[in-house]
């Protein structure tokens, strides 16, 4: 059985008490995310970051197949080699999440910028099949879903709820939370399905739009579709739900509403590993850079050649370790003396080890709450007091 589209009777329709929770955790972690320092260098890795997350999640929600090496591929600038359709359809979302990035933040969500978004989104990998930015027309019906549900009557019934929806987004939905907004808008595009093709890219992209202006600057964008594609069957059953009961939006409201604090903690908490590693980078060059013996001046050199290395490559193996130092030991035994440095830097309590499995190799890494132990008193007296003695330490555990 095949459910019909119906129009809804109210555009923006839900529980307000029902969502309160989520709503509250979600402005919550958004107002976080927004209020944390950050340098423009770590935002603009982040971003470029979140931008591969969000496009790998809108694609394979559709069910696009690629490669990690082809999705890079297809974050190029000038895209090369995308010979599957699933390729040119992530070139096509890339070009298009960054045009979307660079729009005015006064540029109104109505009809002419959602058509724009889907010509962006459709042109270049499905413009064979649909006409790039144009609703369906007359005898072009979809259908979708499990239970199969069948978009607005091409033609007709489309262009009026298309323009209905467009009208309610400036009007009726003002008196709601921005990311309530939001979230509504992405919900009724894909209810209406209003496009031959590409309507669930368009309606998380316009989502996305939308949630940037809600205190998420470009710059801090959250993956959305890659929490949609990581919760794929609890996203399509709270779609499902809202559709089922015509069109309350109560239950894709708590589970978007959820997402939302979800990815921002996940970002907020990259950012604060960046802020985590300046902290540990200043202290180390400050406090290392103050040993005053020509001894301790060329060791502090190796042992912040080795703090550097582990806070960029994060934990490495010891024979790891060892291949990417040997460059900074002109001496007989390398390895003899990079184990010597790392005990003193693990009594420092600078480095953390640990073994993988009984008989595995070594791990290490650097310990970034050591900036916020660690005195300057504290740390001259554990170098002063660091002993001579060759031993291997943590290697005859």
């Amino acid at each position: 059985m095949t459910i019909r589209y119906t129009m809804p009777s109210s555009w923006i329709r839900y529980d307000a008490a029902a969502v309160l929770a989520e709503l509250l955790g979600a402005k919550a972690a958004v107002l976080a995310l927004t209020k944390m320092p950050y340098q423009k260098s770590w935002a603009d890795g982040l971003q470029r970051i979140q931008l591969k997350r969000e496009v790998a999640g809108t694609s394979r929600i559709e069910g696009a197949e690629f490669t990690e090496k082809e999705l890079d591929a297809a974050m190029l600038e000038t895209p090369e080699q995308l010979a599957t359709r699933s390729q040119r359809q992530a070139a096509a979302a890339v070009a298009t999440y960054r045009w979307i990035a660079a729009l005015p933040g006064d540029r109104p969500v109505d009809e002419r910028l959602v058509l724009e978004v889907h010509r962006r989104l459709v042109t270049g990998c499905d413009d064979d099949h649909c006409p790039p930015g144009a609703l369906r027309q007359a005898g072009e019906n979809v259908t979708f879903g499990a239970p199969r549900h069948r978009g607005a009557e091409g033609g007709r019934e489309c262009a009026a709820a298309f323009r209905a929806l467009s009208d309610a987004a400036r009007t009726t939905f003002a008196g709601h939370d921005p990311l309530v907004q939001a979230l509504a808008l992405h919900y009724h595009l894909g209810a209406m399905h209003p496009f031959l093709d590409g309507n669930g890219r368009t309606a998380r992209a316009v989502e996305a739009l939308m949630l940037q202006r809600t205190g998420l600057r470009d710059t801090l964008f959250i993956a959305m579709s890659n929490y949609y594609y990581e919760h794929k069957t609890a996203y399509l059953e709270a779609l499902n739900q809202a559709r089922g009961a015509d069109h309350d939006l109560t239950p894709f409201l708590k589970f978007a509403l959820a997402g939302i604090e979800v990815q921002c903690g996940l970002l907020f908490e990259e950012i604060r590993q960046h802020v985590a590693k300046a902290l540990f980078r200043n202290t180390v060059t400050d406090l290392f850079g103050r040993l005053r013996s020509p001894r301790k001046r060329v060791m502090s050199a190796r042992h912040v050649q080795l703090l550097n290395l582990l806070l960029d490559e994060g934990e490495l193996q010891l024979p790891m370790l060892t291949e990417k130092t040997r460059h900074l030991y002109s001496v007989k035994n390398p390895f003899k003396a990079l184990t010597r440095d790392l005990n003193y830097l693990i009594r420092l309590q600078a480095v953390r080890v640990r073994r993988e499995g009984a008989d595995g190799d070594w791990l290490l890494a650097v310990d970034l709450e050591w900036p916020t132990r660690i005195t300057e008193a504290e740390f001259f007296k554990q170098m002063k007091d660091l002993p001579r003695a060759k031993v291997h330490g943590f290697l005859s555990g």
